[in-house]
């Protein structure tokens, strides 16, 4: 696939790999991978743990575009359905649906959202500079949030939404965003560095 095609950039898989519908179905099962996996690990915060997984989910939104990014987190939102234990807290806290529905279930929605959110940014090329690829994932740091609180407000109301789901993460957010934001624009210097390397 061409770096532009109808006014719009490839992602950097495939200007990294030939497009492939093996590829698709391999980068699909990596990603679901590392969501398990950071949903698994937390980095030691005070007051609240926090995982790694908001920051996997923008980086597969704007490295594999949208498409296939939104596929990836819907196979794992569907791989958790399934009663797979992929979720933070899983299964000690329960599996399936029911996990699913519960003070997390905005969070998830948001995960699909984001993906596509950055997918069809970096179609733009808000992954190529810092400026506007922090600002993408800020953007969608902030729909995950709003999504997460907005569902835990109709469970347990409002302030206490904002007190449990929000403002424990706000620090850890700034943190992965700015990561998040460091890291496609870095990937994509190191692609063109290996290009014009003999």
């Amino acid at each position: 696939m061409n770096d532009v095609a109808g006014g719009m950039q490839s992602p950097i898989v495939w200007t990294v790999w030939n497009e492939r519908r093996w590829s698709h179905a391999a980068l699909a099962a990596l990603g679901v991978c590392l969501l398990t996996l950071s949903a698994k690990t937390q980095v030691p915060a005070w007051p609240v743990p926090m995982t790694m997984q908001t920051y996997v989910v923008l980086v597969i939104g704007m490295a594999y575009g949208t498409r296939l990014a939104v596929s990836t987190v819907l196979a794992y939102l569907v791989a958790g359905a399934l009663g797979l234990p992929v979720f933070a807290g899983t299964p000690e806290k329960g599996i399936g649906l029911a996990y699913m529905t519960g003070p997390t279930g905005g969070y998830l929605v948001g995960f699909v959202v984001a993906a596509w959110l950055c997918g069809t940014l970096a179609a733009r090329g808000w992954d190529r500079g810092f400026a506007r690829s922090l600002v993408a994932m800020a953007a969608a740091h902030l729909l995950i949030l709003a999504l997460g609180v907005l569902w835990l407000a109709m469970l347990i109301g409002v302030s206490r939404a904002v007190a449990l789901g929000l403002t424990p993460f706000i620090a850890a957010t700034v943190v992965k965003t700015v990561l998040a934001g460091m890291t496609l624009p870095l990937a994509w210097k190191a692609v063109r560095r290996f290009r014009a390397s003999p």
